[in-house]
């Protein structure tokens, strides 16, 4: 059985999984969010988000970590570099506790659990809660999200472990 730690960054909410399984079986899974507080400094969230994954990696010690995959959008910059930001704290959190890392982009997530690469959150949400049997809604959709990027990593792992997820 293997165990894979999924992650979707987010400055206010990181949505954060645990899926532990073999192939396509789960045995078990657990999810939630870091939240910061939106009138902290940027350095204090950023400290939070790596304090409380560093932390969740320490109890866990998971096989692999997968992380969705920093992308912006031309209207909002300002966005995509503070994901960017984000992402690197949880980089650098795998990094430390020695965890494979891998990143893939939203769209590849989507149209694996789904069939669409433009799919959306409920959608999403819903393919993630029915390979799950989950009875009931998966909320914030930052803890679907990261569900949905450690199904993936489970799914994958059986690829040579230099690259867990095939690539």
């Amino acid at each position: 059985m293997i165990t894979v730690v999924g992650v979707d960054p987010g400055l206010a909410a990181t949505g954060v999984a645990v899926v532990r399984g073999t192939g396509l079986s789960v045995e078990d899974y657990s999810y939630g969010v870091i939240r910061t507080f939106s009138r902290a400094p940027l350095q204090d969230r950023l400290d939070r988000i790596f304090t409380k994954l560093f932390g969740l990696l320490t109890d866990v010690m998971p096989d692999l970590m997968v992380v969705e995959d920093v992308f912006s959008l031309e209207k909002y910059p300002k966005s995509g570099i503070l994901l960017g930001r984000v992402t690197g704290v949880i980089l650098l959190a795998g990094c430390r506790k020695n965890i494979p890392v891998k990143e893939i982009p939203v769209r590849e997530a989507k149209r694996v659990l789904t069939g669409s690469g433009s799919a959306d959150k409920r959608q999403l949400e819903e393919s993630v809660r029915q390979r799950l049997n989950h009875p009931s809604l998966i909320r914030p959709y930052h803890a679907s999200d990261a569900l949905a990027l450690a199904l993936i990593g489970l799914f994958r792992w059986d690829k040579p472990l230099s690259s867990p997820l095939g690539r």
